[in-house]
């Protein structure tokens, strides 16, 4: 019998769920966290530094990513996941009181725990891929995205019950939304509790080049061919991508749109970074990295130019092509980078240090040179992943 007449291994589901309940709501704090951010500070009459929080979420992200890795590697997947969801908690809570009593320096400390949270919480991807064998984890890594799309909606959906608990603590719905979201992730640190992590069943006539290689140190992953293209691809479509979600909603508010308008346009985002993963990552699995990578670059790009058009329907044209280019390339590289655990964490930590980088510069273009300029300057940058296609080898 060919390999090709061999049946494909399931997903266990049943195991998995767990994991993904709690990445799910997550992702909905993760969502509070980082675009309501910007609508805060300018709520605080601090419009300059609308770009801050999102670029100290970023940093902090960066600094936790590696440390968290190296926490999973020792101590296994589920104690560094339940560290940070229980982290991200109170990050959100105490964000929530500095938001809530104008309190600047509170607001912004709950920001940097809540970044360190979601470089722990975001290598939970890793661990579902691990569960499947090689051939099976862009499909596992693509239906953890299409339950994290649940838990942003969550968020995004429940806008007007949001808008009525902010009324009632006194406060804007955007500050009301950050307790929301430590709800949430205090939720998500007791489902992980729930999970038992499991290995995964070798693939039917596996190749010896898909194992995973024995324990690398950081510097001998990445001196491994592909790596470092991997890393290049992932930063950069998450850098990208957290720019031009955390800066559109302020150009949305500035267009006139209101707090419900803004958030039926993060729902389209959340819908095209989560929402197709059934989709994308079978066909990851099926047609190999470099579709993943190729396609992926092109609708960024897109997304970025598409962005300063006049119109609402091109901003909402915009924010999902940006979730969908985003959800290509973030899930080849995580599936690639799966093989080798060592380079897990430290290129989580740059896509942050991109994340952050962007939001900061892109506040400053903003408000000197006006969103065009930063639009374009991102559809340039979205090509970077060519590179990662042409390097790679075969899926």
């Amino acid at each position: 019998m060919s390999d090709a007449a061999l049946p494909r291994p399931a997903l266990n589901v049943g195991q998995l769920a767990p994991l993904y309940a709690a990445q799910a709501l997550a992702t909905g704090a993760t969502t509070v966290s980082t675009v309501l951010a910007s609508l805060i500070m300018s709520g605080l009459h601090f419009e300059t530094l609308v770009g801050l929080p999102s670029t100290l979420i970023s940093t902090s992200a960066a600094l936790s990513a590696g440390a968290f890795g190296a926490l999973m590697l020792r101590r296994g997947r589920r104690t560094g996941l339940s560290a940070a969801f229980t982290l991200g908690a109170l990050g959100a809570a105490v964000g929530f009181v500095g938001a809530r009593f104008a309190l600047l320096p509170v607001f912004l400390l709950g920001a940097c725990l809540m970044g360190a949270a979601q470089g722990g919480y975001q290598q939970a991807r890793y661990a579902a891929a691990e569960s499947v064998p090689d051939d099976r984890r862009g499909t596992a890594l693509g239906a953890l995205m299409l339950m994290s799309v649940l838990g942003s909606f969550l968020i995004t959906g429940a806008s007007r019950p949001i808008e009525t608990l902010g009324a009632a603590l006194g406060s804007t719905p955007e500050v009301a939304g950050w307790l929301v979201g430590g709800v949430l992730l205090g939720a998500a640190a007791l489902l992980i509790r729930l999970w038992r992590p499991t290995a995964p069943t070798p693939a039917p006539a596996a190749r010896p080049a898909q194992a995973a290689p024995a324990k690398l140190t950081v510097r001998e992953a990445f001196a491994i061919p592909g790596v470092r293209s991997t890393a290049l691809a992932l930063a950069t479509a998450q850098g990208l991508m957290v720019t031009l979600m955390s800066l559109t909603p302020l150009r949305a508010h500035h267009m006139g749109m209101d707090h419900g308008a803004v958030a039926a346009l993060i729902s389209g985002h959340i819908l095209g970074m989560f929402g197709f993963g059934w989709l994308t990552g079978p066909l990851i699995d099926r047609l190999g990295l470099r579709f993943g990578y190729v396609s992926g670059a092109l609708l960024l790009a897109a997304a970025a130019l598409s962005a300063p058009l006049s119109g609402a329907a091109w901003l909402a044209v915009s924010m999902f092509g940006l979730g969908l280019g985003w959800n290509l390339a973030f899930v080849a590289g995580s599936k690639s980078l799966t093989r080798f655990p060592a380079a897990q964490g430290v290129t989580d930590g740059l896509g942050y240090v991109a994340a952050g980088v962007g939001t900061a510069l892109g506040g400053v273009i903003i408000a000197r040179a006006g969103f065009p300029v930063l639009a374009g300057a991102c559809a340039v940058l979205a090509l970077l992943p060519l590179i990662s296609a042409w390097r790679v080898r075969a899926a």
